[in-house]
């Protein structure tokens, strides 16, 4: 597709000087040269980092950010949250949806990220009945992530029962719920839609262990024929973990290791409440814990320990979630934040031999990120794909930022402002902070809301 050239990028192994990126036409890096000539090649006017995966996105609740910040119960809390969104739920319809998520998706760009994992868990009409096709609201997150051109991994989630041991869905959950047999139709159709769409894979997931029995677990894992990612989430609230003591005797994180093989495919979304063992159990996997800070504050849901597990040497990577925020830089700064609340100390999340916390946890994220969304991304390397964001080098604390300050300069104080252009296997999406079909969407996404309001 090209060459670029990047005054200063920051490579696998660190930040190196006058760097050249050589493009495929499979929007893979074909070869990364330090030193290099910039000769016949795009300039590219700042430093150079790897696109950020966003690892847990529920699209359709961007409708509803901002809107949950009024006070209906002296007790607010998920519980109270989630009544709204079923309120939202019960009116979207496919063409919304797809418009919603195009807006997202387009935001998610600008803020630095360069790829999706969908926890897709819509899958029916307003009265719970399955479209003739149904593979139909899947269809327009695909739909949305081609017109703004992010990556996508869609997670298909199983969501059949309401709390612990099988119980009844209720009402508001009419379009989540599935039975295993029509979930694995559904992926076995979705299969077939992503294998020549190079941006796209597939996944699989299960809403929580409240939404599914163990034996839909074990029918769901035993049917995969080749190694996916998959996502559920997991201890997110006190509640959650008091229910699954009273249904089974152990904690949730506790009961899955106990009865599934976590391995480095499986994300672990939240896992706020975790105990020390658990913990460790989670770290020595290497499966991935999914931090989605600041939809976890938004909810009061808790902090995650994120110093004992980062010290075990455990992964993660940053999610959006509820979209109430959606912004690189607010989640990584706010995972560090939330422990020098905690513990009242400074710089927390440290690693071995590397004392820039900014660098440490955006390079530990980008690793977890990937991991998680099953793509060969997240790293500026010959054989990844071509996905890169440049920092604005007309603000002058990035353009005077020694390159190991650079990460702690816009993640800690410049922010979202930074990112000037954003690529995706090798192609421009966004150009000085702008998406070529942002007005255009934007003016949808106005209607759609105006919609739902009323």
């Amino acid at each position: 597709m090209g060459s670029y050239f990047a005054p200063r990028a920051m490579l696998p192994q660190g930040w190196c000087e006058r760097v050249r990126l050589d493009v495929g036409e499979d929007g893979t890096f074909v070869k990364i040269e330090e030193n290099g000539s910039a000769e016949g090649a795009v300039i590219l006017p700042g430093p150079v980092v790897a696109g950020m995966p966003n690892l847990h996105s529920h699209a359709f609740q961007y409708a509803m950010a901002g809107l949950a910040e009024v006070v209906n119960n002296a007790q607010d809390n998920f519980w109270s949250w989630r009544d709204l969104m079923y309120r939202l739920v019960a009116r979207l319809q496919p063409e919304q949806i797809e418009t919603i998520a195009s807006h997202l998706y387009v935001t998610m760009l600008k803020a630095g990220y360069t790829q999706v994992a969908e926890f897709h868990y819509l899958h029916h009409d307003i009265d719970g009945k399955p479209y003739s096709n149904p593979a139909e609201l899947a269809n327009r997150i695909f739909a949305a992530a081609n017109s703004s051109g992010i990556g996508l991994t869609l997670l298909p989630v199983l969501y059949s029962h309401s709390g612990f041991g099988g119980q009844a869905p209720n009402k508001g959950q009419g379009r989540f719920i599935n039975c295993e047999e029509a979930y694995l139709k559904l992926v076995e159709q979705l299969s077939v839609q992503t294998q020549t769409e190079s941006k796209q894979n597939l996944g699989l997931c299960f809403h929580s262990l409240r939404a599914v029995t163990p034996e839909q677990i074990d029918r769901v894992l035993s049917s995969s024929q080749q190694p996916r990612p998959i996502h559920i989430h997991i201890s997110e609230q006190q509640r959650e973990v008091e229910d699954c003591l009273a249904w089974s005797g152990q904690r949730p994180v506790e009961w899955l290791f106990n009865h599934a093989d976590i391995d480095r495919d499986w994300c672990l979304v939240h896992a706020t409440h975790v105990n020390e063992a658990e913990l460790t159990k989670m770290a020595a996997s290497q499966s991935v814990a999914g931090l989605c800070l600041t939809t976890e504050a938004n909810l009061g849901d808790g902090l995650f320990p994120g110093v004992s597990y980062l010290e075990q040497g455990g992964r993660f990577g940053i999610g959006s979630d509820s979209h109430v925020s959606v912004s690189v830089t607010e989640e990584l700064r706010w995972f560090e934040y939330g422990q020098r609340l905690r513990d009242q100390r400074r710089n927390c999340l440290v690693g071995e031999g590397q004392p820039n916390i900014g660098q440490h946890i955006f390079q530990q994220a980008l690793r977890g990120g990937a991991q998680a969304c099953g793509q060969n991304i997240g790293q500026i390397k010959a054989g990844c794909r071509a996905d890169f964001v440049v920092l604005d080098q007309s603000d002058p604390l990035i353009a005077t930022a020694k390159n190991d300050a650079v990460l702690n300069r816009w993640l800690f104080s410049v922010g979202d402002r930074a990112v000037r252009d954003v690529y995706v296997a090798g192609e421009q999406l966004i150009d000085q902070g702008h998406h070529r079909q942002e007005e255009r969407i934007a003016e949808e996404m106005a209607a759609v809301l105006k919609a739902l309001l009323d």
